[in-house]
Formats: structure tokens, sequence, C-alpha cells
């Protein structure tokens, strides 16, 4: 392999690459910010009240809009005010989405790092430095993220869990999913021998000596059961997933669990995964 030696190079001083330039760049391909699978929505939008929003960009997935500032050179203090402002007027005029508000600049100080991390947990906020490399007659970009949205887990605690019996399930879904749910809990006896259900108004769980432990839970329905897997989305799991006839619903990112519609048949035909699953979850969920 051989090696070329690179230049980083200034946006901000630079007579051939601006700030347009790089609003661009971001907008063909949203993806090399390295937030997630988005989509560039709209550009240089004004605003009520005045001003000029340089992107917004979407997760279709989570329905989640995010809003970015870019700013060559180091970041400022009317940078920081201005991000904030636009993600607060886009929210509050688009309250059906998400919103997240980004900073992209070449230079985030450890100063405004530390300003800006005072906000982070009130108000949804990325940080992410970007340097221009120059290799030969070649460009790239690279972005690093400073500064993560911060995120708080819903912890079973945290919810209104207001429990139920057997005969509320019954009702709400059917004696057949009521059976159906027990026959599942009894094929896992590896992972599961030691708890009985705990029955929720919302979901039936696990408990262990009357503790909660839902690295499995159900939501039986009139002719299936949804069956709740709590584990880290992977590629080898998607993998092992979509080659299977399992009936899989979209991944639960609120609550970090895979999802599966479960029928009679799928006990004979596709158990085999939902085994080793539930065995994976239980050994690294921990209530």
């Amino acid at each position: 392999m051989e090696y070329v030696k690179s230049e980083v190079i200034s946006l901000k001083n630079s007579t051939d690459f601006n700030e347009k330039w790089l609003q661009s760049r971001i907008e063909d391909d949203p993806t090399i910010l390295g937030i997630g699978e988005v989509e560039f929505r709209d550009t240089e939008k004004i605003l009520a009240g005045g001003g000029r929003l340089d992107t917004i960009l979407y997760d279709p997935e989570d329905k989640k809009r995010y809003e970015v500032e870019i700013q060559l050179g180091k970041t400022d203090e009317s940078h920081i005010i201005r991000t904030i402002e636009y993600w607060d007027l886009e929210r509050k005029k688009n309250p059906q989405y998400e919103h997240c508000a980004v900073i992209v600049a070449e230079d985030i100080t450890s100063r405004f790092l530390n300003v800006i991390s005072l906000f982070n947990g009130f108000i949804p906020l990325i940080a992410i430095q970007v340097k221009a490399v120059k290799i030969g007659d070649t460009i790239s970009l690279f972005f690093t993220k400073v500064l993560d949205e911060a995120k708080f887990e819903l912890l079973d605690e945290d919810i209104l869990v207001e429990p139920s019996d057997r005969a509320y399930w019954e009702k709400r879904a059917t004696k057949n999913s009521l059976k159906l749910t027990e026959k599942i809990l009894d094929k896992l006896p590896d992972a599961t021998s030691e708890y009985k259900l705990k029955y929720n108004k919302h979901y039936i769980g696990l408990e262990k000596n009357n503790i909660a432990n839902n690295f499995i839970s159900f939501i039986p329905r009139k002719s299936v059961v949804v069956l709740n897997i709590k584990l880290e989305k992977s590629e080898d799991i998607d993998s092992l997933i979509e080659n299977s006839d399992l009936d899989t619903l979209a991944y639960d990112k609120q609550w970090k669990q895979y999802r599966f519609r479960l029928k009679g048949n799928d006990l004979d035909t596709n158990f085999d995964i939902i085994e080793k699953l539930v065995e994976q979850a239980k050994s690294e969920y921990r209530s």
C-alpha cells in the first residue's frame, strides 16, 4: 500500500471551497455526518421572525428532524445561539416530529464545548467537527462527533406499571393467545425455567422471586402473540432473522428490542432462532 502525504486545509480561508460547498456535500450525502441513515429534507429555509436555517435532515424511521447549522472556522456565540433558536422554532412549528439541533464547525473549542455541554440533556444537541484534507488534486472531508445527543433510557421503574391478571388478558386478547403465550414460555426451559409470567396492563413480562426481569415480554392479541426480545440491534441478528420465516415487526428503538408476531405453527418451524435470541437476551440484560 502506497503512502500519500495529505494536507489539512482551512475551508474558511480557502478560495476554492466555502460554506456553501460544504453544505452541498452534506446535502448530497447526509450520512457522511455520522448521525444515521438520514435524508436531506430542506435547505436555506427562511424562518418566521427572520433568519435562514442551513439544512434540515430527516430520519424517516424515527420520524426525527435534525436542524443543522454550519460554521467555518471556530464556533462562536452567535452560532450556538442561532442553532438553538432555529431548533426551537422548528420544533414548535412541527411538533409531530422529534427534533435535534446539530452544529457543524471546523473548530469546536474546549471553551464552547463546555458551554454546549451545559445545554445537552435539556436541549437535544449534537456537535460535529469537520476537517478538510487535501490529497494531491483531491479533497476529502472527515466528520467527528465531539458531543452526542444525551439519551435517557426509560427503565421499567420509570413507567407506571399497572398490575393485572390472567383474566384481564383473556378479555383483552383471547384464551387461545394466552395459552400460546404459556406454550412459548414452556418451550424455553433453559432460559426461563426460573421465571413465571407477570401480568401487567400493557404487557406480560417475567418475574423471579417477585422481581421483574423483562429480557423478554409478551403482548397477546386476538390470534397472535407479539414477543419482544430485548437486544441491541446488530447486523448478525438482522441477518439471522432475514433468513428465517418469522413474521418480524419493526425494531423498537426506544426499548431496544426485536419484535415478532408468533402463531402456533412458529413453535415448530422457527423456534430454534427464537430460543437462540432469548438465551442471548438473558445473558446480556440485567434487571
